[in-house]
């Protein structure tokens, strides 16, 4: 357990649009926790719903900060220029933590002085569904973590899925003095650029394996929907700049190795919707990161846009059943008294 005295405190950002169903849930949970927060700031991004007078039902518990709608990089960047202490953590307004959040975090941070970021696995839901699993095993996780708590460099552990999440992020306030602050041009993906620019400079994280907090993912084809048009080619643009960026810091081999894995999991996403012009894209501009067996497969597959979407259907069948076998033998059997 922690020391009583706290000698680590946190502000907790929280960033809400439009989400008055989900934002109380989200509250609920940073005030349940084991470990409370210092302080809770609510950044209400010119909600046009009920969303702050479900905020306010809460009162002085929260800081409550209305603003302009100006995009969620702004809204996190007003809530850090707010914050009274010198550790921030952010929950989005529809995730939620799990009540030992805090407390696992600072625990770890207690015992690695010398970190100034860490971020822990968590689960994925599509709860409308019941369908919810972790980020990573953690098993696994703790196979790659091996003796430590944290990872020597930030884009090898992405590699591993040990990808930071927006809800999962504890960062020492004065990280964004030097990295500076999450980009208010960016509507998507301004998290990841953020955490790409603190890998650079701070490239060892910690870890909790255990998930410790709940990312609601949006219904199944938003996301795809969402690299078929517009949106993919920003995450083009932003993985170019990145690639740029790495080499001036002397991470280059440490980013390509997260970025092949990104690029390879973009395209598998667009294959299972036939979008052939957006993977032929990626190929054009990243197709060096890939592995040249999987470059292949992947320009063959196009060729047969019909067939594709069957064969990656079948595929993504088989590896469901095949999870659900695991978890059925690794279930233990009750003995019958």
């Amino acid at each position: 357990m922690l020391n009583k005295e706290h000698t680590i405190r946190i502000s907790v950002v929280m960033p809400a649009f439009n989400i008055e169903k989900y934002i109380g849930r989200a509250i609920k949970s940073v005030l349940s926790q084991t470990r409370p927060a210092d302080e809770i700031i609510v950044v209400d991004d010119g909600s046009t719903d009920g969303t702050a007078a479900e905020i306010k039902k809460f009162g002085e518990q929260i800081r409550y900060i209305h603003q302009e709608n100006s995009g969620p990089g702004a809204a996190r960047n007003t809530g850090i220029k707010a914050a009274r202490y010198e550790w921030i953590a952010f929950l989005d307004g529809d995730d939620e933590w799990l009540s030992e959040y805090l407390e696992k975090q600072l625990e770890l941070l207690q015992r690695n002085k010398d970190l100034v970021w860490s971020n822990s696995n968590y689960f994925c839901c599509l709860c409308d569904e019941n369908r919810r699993g972790p980020r990573i095993e953690p098993d696994r996780a703790r196979a790659i973590l091996g003796e430590k708590e944290y990872f020597d460099n930030y884009f090898l552990a992405g590699r591993h899925k040990a990808i930071a999440c927006s809800d999962t992020v504890l960062i020492r306030r004065e990280v964004f003095e030097e990295a500076g602050l999450f980009q208010e041009n960016l509507r998507i993906s301004e998290d990841i650029d953020m955490w790409w620019r603190i890998g650079y400079r701070w490239p060892k994280v910690g870890y909790v394996a255990e998930p410790l907090a709940i990312y609601h993912m949006p219904k199944q084809g938003g996301l795809t929907d969402e690299f078929k048009h517009k949106n993919l080619q920003i995450h083009i643009d932003l993985l170019e700049q990145h690639l740029k960026s790495a080499a001036e810091y002397h991470q280059l081999e440490q980013f390509e190795s997260l970025a092949s894995y990104l690029v390879t999991s973009w395209i598998r996403g667009m294959l299972f919707e036939n979008n052939a012009e957006g993977i032929q894209n990626l190929l054009e501009r990243f197709g060096y990161l890939v592995k040249p067996g999987f470059r292949v497969v992947v320009r063959l597959l196009i060729v047969w846009p019909g067939l594709t979407a069957g064969i990656c259907h079948a595929i993504s069948r088989v590896v469901r059943f095949l999870k659900l076998r695991r978890q059925i033998i690794r279930r233990p059997v009750r003995s019958r008294k």
